[in-house]
């Protein structure tokens, strides 16, 4: 059957400017292989074989150079024939000289050569023919010495020019970058125009204390004489700290679109160069510009790169070059002038690594921390990702706010486009709540398998038991987070979920770690219950809850055989160390201790479930007829939710995983 949509043939075009002295090159090693292949050098011989030739009078002519004191044979048309089996192969050179000889300084041309003659005259041969000469050399050895490093050098900048056009130029808004082979040096950093960055503080939700310190700095740099006319200084530096996704690069946007100065900004791993000394060389002309266009702003993002503690792997490996380009970043940063209206940002998610040279007073002054948002937060977040979104008119933005604890920025702008794909999917004309919400379970527990997934019946009773007695467990203890849904339909890894709604919690007590602990027994006490014996389906369940129980025992001081005692590095300097700071009775009384209290948990448990058995069987019964049920579900079948003595707002839903066969 033809083809409805036949396929246009793809223009190839050549650009020849690009190509021609690739072209131009190959041709004359094509030319010289050529030429050598068809022809062979003079053969050099001794006097006395030239002596020899002569008396047979097969020699035409000879040019003697007196201050190389070396000759060049040119034989007879008639005699060439017969001197093939002197050459390599039998190839005998075309054209003349012939052959070659090297004579000593003593040697006397004149008379060597009259005698040569004489004997010719003798035998009755025809003489032959000398030329002297004398030649010079000085361009020629000159061309020759200079041909090869010029042939490099230009295969070089073409070869970095077609680079840089490849790769936008290397960032080449400073010094060009890796463009110009000569600019290796140079600084890779973007100059800013104001006109090119419309991002503001207005386009920044939530970040509440973060921002207000941004843009305290950015009035430094608006208004200096109001701080300086008291004595005070500008602060030269500030590290925005925080997780992954939570706004600080595009706080340092902001600055840019709101200070209305020259904002320098760069990666840290641009710094870090193959070449020996490329780094510092890179620091060096990046401070330099910046002076130059005082008052200014300099972003470094993921500083990390660069700025990692010195000396911590040594015995291991090493890394002199970064450190180098490190300490080139220490010198520059403490060398201006208090008042040089210089100002460093810099953003990182692994300050706890960061060399303590880097963040003392006079360098980072302040240490801006960027956390994950709270509900009022991701709500004006939300409504600032919505902008371009066609919503209803019933859709609640602090009820998605609530639902989402937890997330990022990064994380809300993923939910907003998620929503927005899903709508389209299903054809609306607007994205509605339900939208949204499986936007959540989408990004929480991944895409739902459920056609896809073929599940035995077994197995399909063994996921609604195990996600029950999580329900269940959860929904009758006081300090558990409320669920919120319940699914036995696939998603992701995960054979069944149950959603919880968590408070804002800033303080987790012993109480609540201890019935979060009871919630992820509860699958696998539900699994021993029903069917009499455990399936893998609690790895992840497992998992959660022992780095829980040790985090009790090793960081919060929770365990009376320990006591109050914390083993926990928040410099991360122990990670290199290889002998623990605890003795080895210490550590064998730490995992008695974790024991006890998965013990106590497993039996706690299992005796609620055993306790509200017929509820429990309940629950599992409706999940396998309907395979999602809410909270009014569970509220209609165990009553309200117990409570703790001290109520708390429910904002964050999460997830129990599991990953059943």
């Amino acid at each position: 059957m033809p083809d409805k949509n036949p396929r246009k043939p793809r223009e190839v075009r050549i650009n020849l400017r690009g190509s021609w002295f690739y072209i131009l090159l190959i041709g004359l090693i094509i030319w010289m292989v050529w030429r050598n292949a068809n022809a062979s050098d003079p053969k050099e011989i001794e006097w006395k074989k030239v002596e020899q030739i002569a008396s047979e009078g097969d020699i035409q002519s000879i040019t003697f150079v007196r201050n190389e004191y070396r000759g060049e044979i040119a034989l007879r048309p008639e005699s060439v024939a017969a001197y093939k089996e002197e050459f390599d192969g039998g190839r005998v050179p075309r054209q003349s000289p012939h052959f070659t000889f090297k004579v000593s300084d003593k040697f006397n041309p004149e008379e060597s050569f009259g005698a040569l003659q004489d004997s010719l005259s003798v035998h009755g041969f025809e003489p032959f023919s000398v030329t002297m000469t004398e030649e010079e050399h000085f361009w020629t050895g000159i061309l020759e010495w200079l041909l090869f490093p010029v042939i490099l050098i230009v295969m070089w900048i073409v070869m970095f020019r077609g680079i840089g056009r490849n790769s936008g130029g290397g960032g080449g808004g400073i010094g060009g970058g890796m463009g110009n082979p000569f600019n290796v040096g140079k600084s890779t950093g973007k100059l800013a125009d104001k006109n090119q960055i419309k991002v503001t503080f207005k386009d920044v939700a939530g970040l509440y204390g973060a921002k207000d310190e941004v843009m305290e700095i950015v009035d430094f740099l608006k208004n200096p004489a109001k701080y300086t006319a008291l004595g005070g200084k500008i602060p030269k530096g500030a590290l925005l700290v925080g997780p992954p996704g939570t706004g600080k690069t595009l706080l340092a946007k902001a600055v840019a679109g709101e200070a209305n100065v020259p904002f320098f900004s760069i990666s840290g791993s641009d710094f870090v160069e193959m070449f020996v000394g490329v780094g510092a060389s890179r620091v060096r002309d990046l401070f330099r510009q910046a002076k130059e266009k005082a008052p200014c702003i300099v972003f470094i993002d993921e500083i990390d790169a660069v700025g990692r503690a010195r000396g911590k792997n040594a015995g291991f490996s090493s890394n002199d070059e970064r450190e180098n380009t490190l300490n080139q970043l220490l010198t520059e940063m403490d060398g201006f002038g208090s008042n040089s209206g210089v100002i460093i940002l810099a953003a990182t998610n692994r300050a706890d690594i960061l060399d303590k040279a880097l963040m003392r007073a006079g360098r980072f002054d302040r240490q801006i921390y960027v956390e994950l948002p709270e509900v009022n937060e991701r709500e004006e977040i939300f409504k600032v990702h919505m902008r371009g979104l066609k919503v209803s008119k019933d859709f609640d933005v602090s009820l998605m706010a609530k639902h989402t604890p937890g997330f990022s920025g990064a994380d809300i702008a993923n939910v907003c486009n998620e929503a927005a794909l899903t709508a389209a999917r299903r054809n609306k004309k607007e994205v509605d709540t339900q939208d949204f919400m499986d936007a959540v379970d989408r990004i929480v527990g991944g895409l739902e398998r459920k056609e896809n997934t073929i599940m035995s019946p077994k197995e399909k009773r063994t996921t609604a038991y195990h996600e029950a007695g999580h329900a269940v467990v959860g929904w009758l203890l006081p300090e558990a987070d409320p669920v919120l849904k319940v699914s036995i339909i696939p998603r992701g890894k995960a054979l069944g979920l149950t959603w919880n709604l968590p408070a804002e919690r800033k303080n987790w007590s012993k109480s609540y770690m201890m019935d979060e602990m009871c919630t992820l027994m509860a699958g696998r006490a539900a699994e021993m219950i029903v069917n009499g014996e455990p399936s893998t389906g609690a790895l992840s369940d497992f998992e959660r809850l022992t780095n829980m129980a040790y985090s009790m025992v090793q960081y919060y001081g929770m365990s009376e055989k320990i006591g109050p005692m914390s083993f926990y590095d928040s410099t991360g300097a122990r990670g290199y160390e290889l002998v623990k700071p605890y003795s080895e009775k210490t550590a064998e009384m730490m995992d008695q201790e974790v024991r006890s209290i998965v013990a106590d948990v497993e039996a706690r448990t299992r005796a609620i479930l055993l306790a509200n058995d017929a509820a429990f069987r309940k629950v599992a019964e409706l999940l396998l007829e309907k395979e999602v049920i809410m909270a009014t579900d569970l509220e209609a079948i165990l009553g309200p939710k117990v409570k703790p003595v001290e109520s708390e707002n429910t904002t964050e839903p999460t997830s129990n995983e599991e990953s059943l066969g």
